[in-house]
């Protein structure tokens, strides 16, 4: 058989007949970094993760440029054989102090800085990962050599139940070896455990257990890896992500720069040898090209106005706020989110599809979210808006849900008399100008006994 016989029955009607055809949409011109012009049709970007939309930012943009003018589009290689620009250095030192950890690696893209773990993952090694994590994640594990297990999602007691089956514990081997290390039973000999979690999962918009997970990961001899892509810029008193909004810190922190960084790219971030190990042993870094000198500026002019202007997380968390319950009063589920991430359920492909065509013919661009990224059953329009978008526009977006929600049955012919709130996840601490500037967290209760930024994390 032909080996690209597959491809054949994927024609431009299947994907339209199919629904298919709402993903890879072209766009012409945009605006202020809220809306675009899709095919000859202006309309409100409800779906991008420009968090604290930073995109259309004059700063960034001109960083961007500056880089290009000084440094040209491309080093031509990768950044062992062709070397780094003292740019990519700055934004690493930027990444790993703001992240409260000694070193950091910034890769071309956020799935390339998840496939760095793989050199961690070696035989007898075993990764615990949470069902909702990204895919990136799932592809690191697959890379490496490790048995991987998975918890249900957010299912604390699921997760220790496979972590004590790993440490053999009821099979005469009891109790947890040293931190980091596995003590017998199931796959683990004298092998590592690491836990895989998002911070935030892109998906349901919820938050993970990081307490709880770390606490397990004390007890049974365990790192933690978090995936902050979606809640860098967006959670903790200065917008370090999920482990500061704890007051916690990972052992290891990857992110994208493509969301609140407003670039392409992406960071691993944890303890200086580690880092450089990583450096020399994973594939994804020696064998690639360095990440554009204008991706870097822009994701570093970024990082600075991250810094200094806490305003707009405010902004972004108010507007996220207020998209879902405006969307709850008009009897809509938005799930277990708490984030900019807002899910609504829709429930059934067709419809999905149908819901999303007729949204935007509304003047409005989400995202449709079906298997095999959900569950069949569980369909849902993810909606996200910036820092950037005005109040004008969170009412055109709920009012082009409001009415074709209604034409679809999702929601009922009149408001609910009641709903149950969202509290979105705010910051534990006072969210200042200082607090910004000095990029620490004030939460208390760390995991470590030094302080959130610098010092080690082991």
């Amino acid at each position: 058989m032909d080996i690209l016989e597959k491809c054949r029955p994927w024609t431009a009607e299947h994907l339209r007949v199919t629904g298919r055809d709402c993903y890879f949409r072209a766009i012409g011109d945009t605006f202020d970094g809220t809306e675009a012009d899709f095919e000859g049709r202006r309309v409100i970007i409800a779906a991008s993760h420009d968090y604290l939309g930073l995109s259309a930012e004059p700063r960034v943009r001109e960083a961007a440029v500056a880089a290009v003018r000084r440094f040209g589009t491309s080093l031509g290689g990768s950044r062992a054989v062709s070397g780094s620009l003292e740019l990519h250095e700055e934004l690493e030192n930027g990444l790993a102090a703001f992240l409260g950890h000694e070193a950091a690696a910034v890769l071309p893209s956020g799935y390339q800085a998840n496939l760095m773990l793989a050199p961690l993952l070696g035989a007898g090694d075993m990764v615990f990962s949470d069902f909702s994590n990204h895919v990136s994640l799932e592809e690191a594990v697959r890379l490496g050599r490790a048995k991987e297990r998975k918890f249900l999602h957010g299912n604390l007691d699921h997760l220790e139940e496979l972590l004590r089956t790993a440490d053999g514990i009821g099979n005469g081997n009891e109790g947890a070896g040293t931190r980091g290390r596995g003590s017998g039973g199931e796959g683990s000999g004298t092998g590592g455990k690491l836990i895989l979690t998002d911070g935030v999962f892109s998906v349901d918009g919820d938050v993970c257990d990081l307490p709880g997970l770390m606490k397990l990961a004390d007890a049974h001899g365990a790192r933690v890896v978090v995936d902050s892509s979606h809640d860098l810029g967006v959670l903790g008193p200065t917008g370090a992500g999920a482990g500061e909004h704890f007051g916690l810190r990972p052992d290891l922190v990857t992110s994208a720069l493509s969301k609140s960084l407003a670039s392409v790219g992406g960071v691993i971030a944890g303890p200086a040898d580690v880092i450089r190990y990583l450096r020399f042993h994973a594939r994804t870094a020696l064998f690639t090209a360095a990440a554009s000198p204008a991706n870097v500026a822009a994701a570093l002019a970024a990082l600075r106005i991250l810094r200094t202007e806490p305003e707009r997380r405010v902004r972004v968390l108010d507007l996220a706020e207020r998209l879902h319950n405006g969307l709850r009063a008009l009897g809509f589920d938005t799930g277990a989110s708490v984030t900019p991430v807002v899910p609504v359920l829709v429930s059934g492909r067709e419809r999905c599809m149908r819901m999303w065509r007729e949204l935007f013919e509304a003047g409005v661009f989400a995202a449709p979210m079906v298997h095999p990224v959900v569950r069949t059953g569980r369909e849902v329009l993810r909606v996200t808006l910036t820092a950037a978008h005005t109040d004008d526009q969170l009412a055109r977006v709920l009012a082009a849900f409001e009415h074709v929600g209604r034409v679809e049955g999702v929601i009922p012919g009149s408001a609910p008399a009641s709903h149950t709130p969202v509290r979105i996840a705010r910051p534990r601490g006072p969210l200042t100008l200082a607090a910004a500037h000095d990029g620490r967290s004030t939460g208390a209760g760390a995991r470590r006994a030094t302080p959130w930024a610098g010092g080690r994390s082991s």
